[in-house]
């Protein structure tokens, strides 16, 4: 295990200062402290104290507190079910459908904070989950951090469409009683139970002006079709609250493409990408931009490099077969080039092809920082600053203030890109 270590300054403001302290950590297991782990993070954020930073996609481990969301759920009979499940010894998480023996994101314990966060935490801190993603955000140098479930990403396949309205919903109880009053940098996007198109409105309706509440989402993996005419009562009320609405991706080796693929490396380089690009062609080819178009769409989590591919096979088919597409009004790549993306996980493999993906979707109004924190592969804001073709004022929008501008987040004057003569301002324009 590689040394790390923790700075400490005299902290009076004079004088020279004190050397920093090394020493060496224990090995990092379930049990290491964010802050441990997250150490060199630290060292880094510093350099970047005077930007907003806005992390669009970190993750909560809603699993680790099961039973403050079970409780919360309407129906009896299933709100017994998941007890049932609790008291059943070795039990999974009652009601969920994520497949035992198929978790391969750790590494087999190379990566153990992905298995699970088992740090000590007082109980005079205050919420569990809110003291670990606190831990995270002041080690990165986040200034507000949507979250997302973890585990539930899966829930669209689930056989049960009201098992997913029912986990769906009391989940966003659970996060908007008991997270998101206990630090106001945490914010959320409330999940959808999207094979449920008439309990997905009830969502917008009961949450969309919950404190800390800035959007909606749709877990991608599942086998919806977004254009159906069932949806669009949901679009115009999510339209209607003036606030966006994202597709987190994910993966499922269930899936029978994904199925031939040998490797979790191949299933997960292929599937986060799959699910969101056709969702996205659906909305786009069956003209929903035009038919909602103040509503803001949000692609999270399924990288960058599919977003060119996916533009130039859609225009070359869309210019040959026009006719198929009859409510579009442009290419379907000018739609896509007004979506917002987030940035993890960045591929930078090829700096020309990033370089390019970055011209291709205006990624200086159009992307979106994400950390993906506590995932395996997640990205640290210097993901985006070490990028050398970008302008500082790019670096600037895509680590805070298109969020803000997105979302209508408060932004300290100190974190304001000014230009020359320009006077501070407390807001970011839209």
């Amino acid at each position: 295990m590689a040394k790390t270590a923790r700075a400490s300054g005299n902290g009076n403001g004079g004088g020279p200062a004190k050397r920093a302290e090394i020493r060496e950590l224990p090995r990092i297991t379930i049990k290491s402290d964010t802050r441990d782990v997250l150490a060199h993070a630290a060292k880094d954020a510093r350099q970047y104290k005077d930007y907003f930073i806005a992390d669009i996609d970190a993750h909560v481990t809603e699993t680790a507190f099961w039973s403050e969301i079970t409780d919360r759920i309407d129906n009896d009979y299933l709100r017994h079910a998941a007890k049932a499940f609790k008291d059943r010894g070795g039990s999974p998480p009652g009601l969920l459908n994520a497949t035992p023996g198929m978790l391969y994101q750790d590494l087999f314990g190379r990566i153990p904070h992905q298995q699970q966060q088992a740090e000590a935490v007082a109980a005079s801190e205050g919420h569990r989950q809110v003291v670990l993603t606190r831990r995270a955000m002041d080690s990165m140098g986040i200034d507000t951090m949507v979250v997302f479930p973890t585990p539930m990403l899966v829930l669209g396949m689930h056989p049960q469409a009201e098992v997913e309205v029912a986990l769906g919903t009391a989940f966003n109880r659970w996060l908007c009683e008991e997270v998101l009053p206990e630090e106001d940098r945490l914010k959320g996007l409330m999940y959808l139970p999207f094979n449920d198109p008439v309990a997905s409105v009830d969502v917008v309706e009961e949450f969309a002006d919950k404190p800390g509440v800035i959007g909606f989402t749709v877990v991608s993996t599942r086998y919806k079709p977004v254009h159906h005419n069932d949806y669009m009562r949901l679009y115009s009320a999510i339209q209607a609250s003036g606030k966006p609405l994202a597709f987190h991706s994910g993966f499922h080796w269930g899936d029978e493409s994904m199925k031939q693929t040998n490797r979790f490396l191949s299933m997960h380089a292929l599937s986060f990408c799959y699910f969101n690009m056709i969702h996205m062609t659906n909305w786009i080819i069956n003209g929903i931009p035009e038919r909602f178009p103040k509503l803001k769409v949000i692609w999270v989590e399924s990288g960058l490099a599919w977003v060119p591919f996916l533009m130039q096979r859609l225009d070359s088919e869309y210019m040959m077969r026009s006719s198929e597409a009859p409510l579009l009004k442009r290419k379907p790549s000018d739609y896509m080039r007004e979506m917002y993306y987030t940035s993890q996980p960045l591929e930078t493999s090829n700096m020309k092809l990033t370089e390019a993906t970055f011209e291709a979707i205006n990624a200086e109004t159009q992307l979106l920082f994400a950390s993906d924190w506590p995932h395996w592969d997640f990205d640290l804001p210097n993901s985006i600053t070490h990028l050398p073709f970008l302008t500082e004022k790019a670096k600037r929008n895509i680590l805070g203030l298109n969020a803000a501008r997105l979302f209508g987040f408060e932004v300290p004057k100190t974190k304001l890109a000014k230009e020359p003569g320009a006077p501070a301002r407390e807001k970011v324009p839209a």
